[in-house]
């Protein structure tokens, strides 16, 4: 067994056991806070919330989410999802109907994912409660994106790498800009 074929068997070994596990009622709590996540309006309002109560660490670590944010959906959504076009997870693997509203875009990578990893990345070096606090949602975006068959879990690691990847990226900006000009 080659790599792909052992990366697709676990995709959906773990897709089917994920949607049929996860109870009626936390896939409800899952689709809400996906719901809030949908066009990144959670992380900018967490943003906004951080900026106006946390001071100057605030301001920064609200910078920081948000311009990590737009790189990973720069990566995931511009570039990523155009070279991919992975078909989504076939619809008769999940027990409910969440399956028939799912984007037509590629399913690699998870762009939910890559933004919500992005953001709370970039926000945990600058304030540390306040990316805890953010990494508990952005955990709950990633499960819903496969329990809602939506994507495979090979895309959500997907879009976590390019929301940590983003979140440096974003973090190593002023020192590289530093390095360059001076």
């Amino acid at each position: 067994m080659n790599l792909l074929t052992g990366v697709s068997e676990l995709d959906r070994v773990v897709t089917q056991q994920v949607a049929r596990r996860v109870p009626p009622g936390v896939g409800r709590v899952l689709s809400g806070v996906e719901e809030a996540a949908e066009s990144t309006k959670l992380w900018c309002g967490a943003a906004v919330a951080m900026a106006c109560l946390g001071g100057w660490r605030g301001r920064t670590a609200a910078v920081a989410g948000l311009a990590a944010m737009t790189v990973a959906q720069l990566a995931s959504n511009g570039v990523c999802k155009q070279l991919a076009d992975r078909p989504r997870p076939p619809k008769e693997w999940f027990p409910h109907d969440e399956a028939d509203d799912r984007p037509d875009s590629s399913s690699f990578p998870s762009g939910h994912t890559a933004a919500a990893v992005a953001f709370t990345a970039a926000v945990l070096p600058n304030w540390r409660a306040a990316g805890v606090a953010c990494a508990v949602p952005a955990a709950m975006v990633a499960v819903e994106r496969v329990q809602s068959g939506a994507h495979y879990p090979s895309d959500v690691v997907g879009g976590a790498a390019i929301g940590l990847a983003s979140a440096w990226f974003v973090r190593r900006i002023p020192r590289l800009a530093l390095r360059h000009w001076l």
